[in-house]
């Protein structure tokens, strides 16, 4: 997980420069304050919407949209899972060509991204569309075994206007590998993000402490200690950071003097934010106090981050002051409200679960109405 912010015009992204033997013209006060000021824009959106949309996706009964509940043991094994991710990143960039590497990383992002894209504009399509509109219900079903034995793989739901979504996204697909475009790189980015925190649950506070408590470590170890994480950052090209050009007043949409913030720095405190959103929700107070909280702990520990790089010239892991930020100010709230007990004790059981549940219920009773009318009989 590529999870550090850092600025390029000081030595932590492209060195396209560097090997042509040429130096980068010092950027401008104005071009680095739009670079940063649209990153962290950037990184609000996603956290934002998806936030709002985790809601209506916990409530929901459509089985292609069901959320992936994390829970604690997850969240204790995912540092783990993660840094050994991005060790092998970095030991194959190092083995291998990457250029070879990067050929099969687009194509599988390329997929990733059409269908990530298309699942993030859906909803706003969707008012477009004139009533007359001709929309055909569609389902992908993959099944295993037969009879009693059989059990569903895949079973996704969908229609004529997700269709229409899928070859538009398609188009960005098609510009971001032919390209690398900063732009589609970032649309691509913009939709991971969304989707991760909108699809994305923890199953309750401690466990979002534990997941970012870890990626904190995480984060501060693979940055400070090592040079893997920026190495690979520089290495990976994959949608996996929002990026914007420092230099874009001067060279327009062909600049390429890219300042950087992985997704990871807006998925992992998202998550969080958007539980505390789903927690405002339980609490019945129409009041979203830790929702608005977080956020704002967001921008102060991103513009924290921002700050410090530019003082000190060098990648800053942003979990670094995230973290404590995020999980440090609604906190605080809870202890000056007393909801420090309703806030840790808060759960949210998994949809899936919970729709196996009803399933299960609904086919019992279906047998019994059937046992029952043959007896009548």
């Amino acid at each position: 997980m590529d999870s550090a912010l850092s600025d390029p015009h000081n030595g932590s992204a492209d060195t396209g420069a560097a090997a042509n033997g040429t130096t980068r013209p010092p950027s401008t006060p104005e071009g680095i304050a739009l670079a940063y000021g649209s990153l962290l824009l950037m990184a609000l959106l996603p956290i934002f919407f998806g936030a709002l949309r985790s809601v209506r996706c916990a409530r929901g009964k459509n089985a292609s949209d069901m959320p992936e509940t994390i829970t604690s043991r997850d969240a204790a094994r995912f540092p783990i899972i993660a840094s050994c991710t991005l060790l092998g990143l970095y030991l194959f960039f190092k083995i291998f060509s990457q250029e070879y590497i990067n050929l099969l990383l687009s194509m599988y992002f390329f997929v990733l991204g059409i269908l990530a894209l298309s699942h993030t504009i859906s909803p706003f399509m969707n008012k477009f569309f004139p009533a007359s509109f001709p929309n055909q219900q569609y389902q992908l079903l993959f099944t295993q075994g037969s009879g009693e034995n059989k059990e569903e793989i895949i079973n996704y739901e969908f229609d004529t206007k997700d269709l229409v979504c899928l070859a538009l996204s398609s188009i960005v697909g098609v510009w971001y590998l032919l390209r690398k475009h900063w732009i589609a790189n970032n649309l691509f980015g913009l939709a991971f993000s969304l989707n991760g925190v909108e699809l994305l649950h923890l199953n309750n506070v401690s466990t979002g402490c534990i997941l970012l408590g870890g990626l904190f470590i995480y984060d501060v170890f693979w940055v400070f200690g090592t040079n893997v994480m920026v190495t690979v950052a520089k290495s990976f090209e994959a949608p996996i950071k929002l990026v914007f050009p420092q230099d874009l007043l001067e060279k327009g949409l062909e600049a390429d003097n890219f300042a950087m913030l992985g997704l990871g720095d807006v998925v992992i405190p998202g998550i969080f934010i958007a539980l505390l959103l789903r927690f405002d929700i339980s609490l019945k107070k129409n009041t979203h106090t830790y929702f608005y909280t977080s956020f704002a702990a967001y921008i102060f520990g991103l513009g924290l981050t921002i700050f410090i790089m530019h003082i000190f010239k060098h990648a800053q892991p942003a979990l670094l002051y995230l973290v404590p930020a995020c999980i440090g100010f609604p906190v605080l709230v809870a202890l000056a409200k007393g909801e420090v007990t309703e806030m840790f004790s808060y759960e949210e059981s998994n949809p899936k679960d919970a729709a196996a549940v009803t399933e299960s219920k609904e086919a019992t009773e279906v047998s019994a109405s059937k046992g029952l009318e043959k007896k009548e009989k």
